[in-house]
């Protein structure tokens, strides 16, 4: 009978507090909606990796030579701990089209292939010479199907192949970068068409598949020692692969999200119900008093009370896994289509996904409804029954300062009064506020870092066109058309970057110093030249390898036609590279180490930008051009990362909007009712309507002014360790915050704060004089 009752009760009370319940409700919401969105993508992507990885078996080890043969291989064999060598020969070829030139990467299938084992969507594995297996991206962009023939250029050489099969191959979940499946492309032949790319049937990689529980970077260290009297090169652990590495980085990422952005809106959820419950236990003390006195232990009455954030916690929790798997899951699959090469992979809400968050909110709940209402069940229920006496008064901190409180105004004497002496209140609201202002910043910023990316495209690269030609062009005897105002020419290199046995792909670029369509600047965005002296390098090799100006550093060249070698370059300058980072020297920097500069690129800049497109057709009649690029292409890469984080940008934003709304909306709420008799008095005092909530408003502002205080400095470490795990070596971006970013954030918390004291307008003007002078009585 009593339970009947209190569960009545329960259904009253949270009719009464409906805005309250569907503030809470919402920010719940937002927290589930994180996990549950994130959780889903960090575990059927994690699983779904593990399962193909296994299934196709992807190698522990690579390891690279400029040449190796099969008896040369064999002697490497019979290493402890190594499960299967298999050997391979890899090369970039290209494939040249109308107006841009695509790189393939070339890989031969060892016979008895056990280790990197193509997946197969479509045809058969190539078994015969001048057969191929065509990756389905790269075949989809350009219309390729099984039974067609595709030319590409290696070492020199045309050579035709007959695509036999479409498939993805497990070392290249990503290509690159920003994915482009446009203008790179993975290739697998048949081991019998070595012979046709290579000189002679020989190997540059192995591919080692170790037992488990041994040490890979033992392994490593014998095949190196064992190695010393072959071409050896360089070598790639698994853990350091490019695909690998990025896998397995979004991976934890997205786990580490899907824990620590819910705890942290739980913990405000926790913190602003606490005040809430606090209100409304202590509102109903003559009503907790007749349940004490009729015999309800203060058990029953607490389970009661706990009843709110617990059915706060369900449906917040609830609504939040219906908006996932309506957004998050279509979003997170087409990005997730976008960002890597994973045949089969599909994302799907598990029901389990949704107990977490129920469990999480309904305990940070119930906990908050305990530590609120224990104080109060103590009391006996006679003196419950009696009016609670009034607070006692002090003085505030200004109060004691002489000659600074007699000449403020009786406003805001009222405001720092209320403000000081309601501390947890104004913290709580202050920590929710802060929270989305550092969430808003950290969602500008990023996006402007982004754009600011896009925009330094234009002011390193001031060419109108770049012309890539063929192989043994002489660039001098070239003819030019007319309405060209300058012309420079260059050549890009492919190096790896060596450091501690690692090796990452990189480009050289070789131009002279009279270059004037290509421009450098430093970490402080100064204008820096490019001299004789030494290599720029990118700002982002410099942050991921910790590269100091002066310092040495090791390429080696991956050209056959430069004789693989490795060079020691003196670091000149750090540069600030946002898109397509490259090393960059001179022509008489790179003959001091006994190589030819050989331009094999021409950069023109046009007269007016009027005649660039007749320049154009000029050049794509040369048959000597291989490749034309222009300033769109270079901003490929901002545009890609732009594209793949925007959605996450616009959660952050509707998270902070939510989290700030709700933090202010219910702390003004608890205040507004807290407060009934004294703005009562106010009223029959004579104070106007909109002086009153002018007085409201002001106080909001305030909390809110001191909460974008204490968000500003961690708004900034938050900023940082964004930008640090979007950036790598391949793609720069600027950690600096502009001023504007800090201001639009700070305006929009404003904004809401001042539009949820606007929603408060219709309590203030609801308040029951009478009755709230009279409820003492």
């Amino acid at each position: 009978m009593v339970m009947g009752k209190l569960r009545y009760k329960l259904w009253r009370d949270l009719k009464q507090s409906a805005g309250q319940f569907m503030a809470f409700a919402v920010v719940i919401a937002v927290g589930a909606f994180f996990y549950t969105g994130l959780v889903t993508l960090s575990d059927n992507l994690s699983g779904y990796t593990e399962q193909y990885f296994n299934k196709h078996n992807i190698s522990d080890l690579n390891v690279y030579y400029s040449q190796l043969s099969k008896q040369e291989m064999a002697s490497l064999s019979g290493i402890q701990g190594v499960k299967k060598i298999e050997g391979r020969y890899s090369i970039q070829a290209s494939e040249v089209f109308d107006s841009y030139k695509a790189i393939i990467n070339v890989h031969s299938i060892p016979e008895d292939n056990t280790i990197n084992t193509p997946a197969v969507l479509e045809g058969s594995i190539p078994s015969n010479q001048g057969e191929v297996l065509l990756d389905s991206h790269y075949a989809r962009e350009h219309n390729y199907r099984t039974g067609d023939a595709i030319t590409i250029r290696a070492n020199n050489k045309e050579l035709r192949f007959t695509i036999v099969g479409l498939g993805e191959n497990v070392e290249h979940a990503k290509k690159n970068e920003i994915q482009d499946h446009k203008t790179h492309g993975i290739a697998y032949v048949a081991e019998a068409s070595v012979p046709d790319i290579a000189e002679g049937n020989v190997y540059n990689e192995i591919l080692v598949d170790a037992e488990d529980g041994y040490d890979i970077d033992q392994i490593a260290q014998v095949i190196e020692g064992k190695s010393r009297n072959l071409s050896y090169r360089s070598q790639m652990s698994k853990e350091r692969s490019f695909s690998y590495s990025q896998l397995t980085a979004t991976i934890h990422n997205n786990g580490l999200m899907s824990k620590v952005i819910p705890l942290v809106l739980f913990l405000i959820e926790a913190i602003i119900l606490f005040l809430t419950m606090s209100r409304m236990i202590d509102s109903q003390r003559n009503q907790v008093g007749i349940m004490k006195a009729l015999g309800v232990k203060n058990r029953s009455i607490m389970l009661h009370y706990m009843g709110f954030p617990v059915i706060v916690g369900i449906t917040g929790s609830i609504l939040g896994y219906i908006v996932a798997a309506l957004v998050f899951v279509p979003m997170v699959t087409a990005s997730n289509a976008n960002s890597y090469s994973l045949p089969g992979i599909e994302f799907s809400l598990s029901p389990f996904s949704l107990v977490p968050p129920i469990v999480i909110s309904s305990v940070f709940g119930m906990i908050s409804c305990y530590l609120s209402g224990r104080k109060v069940l103590k009391e006996r229920a006679a003196q419950m029954l009696r009016p609670k006496p009034p607070k006692a008064m002090k003085k505030i901190v200004m109060e004691r300062i002489p000659g600074i409180w007699s000449r403020l105004p009786y406003s805001y004497k009222l405001i720092l009064r209320n403000i000081f002496l309601n501390k947890p209140k104004a913290l709580a609201s202050s920590i929710g506020v802060a929270v989305s202002t550092i969430l808003l910043i950290t969602a500008f910023g990023t996006q402007m870092s982004l754009q600011k990316v896009a925009d330094q495209i234009g002011e390193v690269y001031t060419y109108d066109l770049k012309m890539d030609y063929k192989t043994g062009v002489n660039l001098e005897t070239l003819k030019l058309p007319s309405g060209i105002k300058s012309s420079y020419g260059l050549s890009t290199l492919p190096v790896n970057f060596m450091k501690d046995s690692r090796a990452e792909k990189a480009d050289l670029v070789v131009t002279g110093t009279e270059n004037k369509l290509i421009h450098f600047f430093d970490a402080h965005d100064n204008q820096v030249a490019l001299e004789n002296g030494g290599v720029l390098v990118p700002k982002s090799y410099a942050d991921k390898y910790h590269i100091s100006e002066g310092d040495l550093i090791q390429l080696a060249f991956t050209a056959p036609e430069l004789r693989n070698q490795t060079v020691t370059m003196k670091v000149q300058h750090i540069t600030n590279q946002y898109s397509n980072p490259s090393f960059f020297v001179t022509p008489e920097y790179l003959e001091s180490f006994g190589l030819t500069y050989s331009p094999t690129s021409l950069l023109v800049a046009a007269d007016h930008a009027a005649e660039v497109s007749q320049i154009r057709s000029f050049f794509e009649q040369d048959p000597q051009v291989e490749a034309i690029t222009d300033q769109t292409d270079l901003g490929k890469s901002a545009e890609y990362m732009m594209q793949q984080n925007s959605f996450m940008f616009i959660m952050f934003i509707i998270c902070a909007v939510i989290l700030s709304f709700g933090a202010i909306y219910t702390i003004s709420s608890i205040n507004i009712y807290e407060r009934n008799r004294e703005l009562a008095t106010l009223k029959v005092l004579g104070y106007p309507k909109h002086k009153i909530n002018r007085l409201i408003f002001s106080e909001n502002i305030a909390v809110t002014a001191f909460a974008v205080i204490l968000a500003l400095p961690a708004s900034g470490y938050v900023f940082g360790n964004i930008v640090k795990a979007l950036s790598s070596s391949h793609q720069q971006i600027p950690d600096q915050l502009p001023a504007a970013v800090i201001l639009i954030a700070v305006l929009l918390a404003l904004l809401l704060t001042a539009t949820s004291s606007l929603l408060l307008r219709r309590k203030v003007a609801g308040i029951n004089m009478i009755e709230s002078l009279k409820s003492v009585e």
